[in-house]
Formats: structure tokens, C-alpha cells, sequence
């Protein structure tokens, strides 16, 4: 059975090949049962949880990622996050492969940011706002600059010495990159917004987007977590990855329909409308477009079946 470490996963999934890989896993039929989770400890730094995420296509492969998350993790100096990812045959249930499964959602995770920009995004959109510092600005900095004809990048943080460290991380590229000390400026400035963060509080607000601009949200994936505020969803047409994954985990949807700013009728799509053609992306240059994603299993096999293809 082959095996891939995060170095071997991470030579295998080029950017524009893992997008284009995404764009026809979404095109066909596929299922991807909820997330299961499961509490194995509790403790004074939160629960200890195995998540199990599945999901198949007829005739091809069956793919199961688990995830541990540990919370007290972080304070022996160890990741609170680790994951794996096995392929079997869906023809005989033969096991295929074990692929390390942090990097293969870390990419799978941008790449599926790119393919909505696609459909959402201006074409001719040339200014990347990245906000977030973590582990998947820069895979969403290479996802977008492939995906778009990005040639300035501004990456802000909570913490500059942060943000200066994702900057520093690209070096000789074709497009120009440094930290952004004003939020406020960098996302009036920007042409399209991509947000990764832990924030529970609005970071983005909605009287500082214009018109054209694409907004990208891949953090608050529980209901008490939000990156933008209500204004700025108001504004928006609203795209999600997909509608029952956004429409329970995604705070910024969730505390906004309950309170009656939006309804669910408000989500005008997911990827799998947009890339069948059920749905249209941007309508018009002057159109705001905002998407929200959470994440789903049907990327990583996208993602797992593209590692093993090469």
C-alpha cells in the first residue's frame, strides 16, 4: 500500500492541477455522508475529539480522513490538530493508500478558495488582501496567485512580527508581497479578501468593501466564530462550498439568519451549483461576491486521488 508524507503530498498536488482536480470531483456525482464526531476525553482545556470524514464516487475510490484534535496539546508544544487520510478501491474495497492528512487539507482547503474565485472573482483581479498569518495563508497566497493574475499581496495579522513572517516566506515570486499594519486600508485597497483566522468577533466590515470586490472566508467553522459582520453579508452574493456543511457550521451564516439580517434563500449557491452550471458566479465587474467555506470531504478525495495519480 503506498504511503505519503507530508513532503511526498505536498510535491504531488500542484496548485492549478488540485483546482482543476476539485472543479470535476464537484461537476460529478458524489457522496459525502456528515461529519462524525466523537468526544474521547474532556479536560480543563476543552474536549479531546476524533472527527471521521468520508466520502466516495461510484466506481473510483472511497477516502476516510480522521482527525484527532487535542486541545491541551498547545501547552505541551505539540499541534492540537493531527490527521490522516486513507484510500480504498470502491470497486473491491482494496486499501490503496495512507497520505498524511494535515497537508493534503491544507491544500485542498485553498485550492478550493481558488476554485470559487473562478466563478466569483473578477477576472482581471490583481490585489490580494491575505488576513491571517496561520498555516494556510501561504497555501492560499500560491492557490490565489495561480488561480488569478495577483501581482501585489498584503498579508495582515494580529501580530506584525507574524504577518512579516508569511511575507518573508516568499521570496523571488512574480508578484510583490509585504505586511499591512491598517486592516481598514488593506481591504479597501484589495481586490479580492481571503480570511483565515480563529476571530469570534467581525475583523472585515461590511462599510469598508467597494464594488467588484470577492470576499473568501475560511475560518469561524463553528457557530460562535464570524470574520466578517452583517453588513458585509447584506451586501454580498453569497456562495458557500457547500449548503449543508455552511448552513450548520458556519457562524457568520448562522448568527445572521437567526437573527433575521438573512435568510438560507440568501445563499445563492454552492461549488457544485456553480461548476454544473445550476447556478451563475459574478453577474456584473460592480458585483460584491463572498465565499464561505467549511470545508468538505468530496475535497479531500478530490485532493488524495490526485496524489496517487502521479
Amino acid at each position: 500500500m503506498l504511503q505519503l508524507d507530508a513532503r511526498e503530498v505536498a510535491a504531488r498536488l500542484d496548485r492549478v492541477r488540485l483546482i482543476d482536480a476539485l472543479e470535476q470531483a464537484f461537476r460529478a456525482e458524489f457522496h459525502s455522508p456528515g461529519r462524525q464526531v466523537h468526544t474521547i476525553d474532556s479536560s480543563a482545556q476543552g474536549d479531546d475529539l476524533l472527527l471521521v470524514m468520508p466520502a466516495w464516487q461510484s466506481r473510483r475510490c472511497i477516502g476516510v480522513k480522521l482527525v484527532t484534535v487535542f486541545p491541551g496539546n498547545t501547552h505541551r508544544g505539540s499541534p492540537a490538530v493531527h490527521a490522516a487520510y486513507t484510500l480504498f478501491s470502491a470497486v473491491d474495497g482494496t486499501p490503496i493508500a495512507t497520505l498524511d492528512g494535515t497537508e493534503l487539507t491544507r491544500r485542498r482547503t485553498a485550492a478550493a478558495s481558488a476554485l470559487a474565485a473562478r466563478y466569483l472573482a473578477r477576472a482581471d483581479a490583481t490585489r490580494l488582501l491575505m488576513v491571517g498569518t496561520g498555516a494556510l495563508a501561504p497555501h492560499l497566497i500560491d492557490s490565489y496567485t495561480a488561480a488569478r493574475p495577483i501581482t501585489q499581496v498584503r498579508v495582515w495579522g494580529r501580530s506584525a512580527q507574524h504577518a512579516q513572517a508569511v511575507v518573508s516566506g516568499f521570496a523571488a515570486r512574480t508578484f510583490s508581497i509585504e505586511a499591512s499594519h491598517d486592516l481598514e486600508a488593506g481591504v479597501r485597497w484589495a481586490d479580492i479578501i481571503s480570511c483565515a483566522t480563529l476571530a469570534t468577533t467581525p475583523l472585515v466590515h461590511g462599510a469598508w468593501l467597494r464594488a467588484g470586490q470577492h470576499l473568501d472566508l475560511i475560518g469561524a467553522f463553528t457557530p460562535e466564530m464570524r470574520e466578517v459582520d452583517d453588513d458585509a453579508l447584506v451586501r454580498a452574493r453569497i456562495y458557500v462550498d457547500t449548503r449543508e456543511g455552511a448552513l450548520t457550521e458556519s457562524g457568520e451564516l448562522i448568527q445572521a439568519i437567526d437573527a433575521g439580517i438573512i435568510t438560507a434563500g440568501d445563499v445563492r449557491g454552492d461549488l457544485a451549483d456553480l461548476t454544473r452550471g445550476r447556478v451563475s458566479g459574478r453577474g456584473s465587474a460592480e458585483e460584491i461576491t463572498l465565499f464561505k467555506s467549511v470545508g468538505s470531504a468530496i475535497e479531500d478525495l478530490a485532493a488524495a486521488e490526485l496524489a496517487i495519480s502521479l
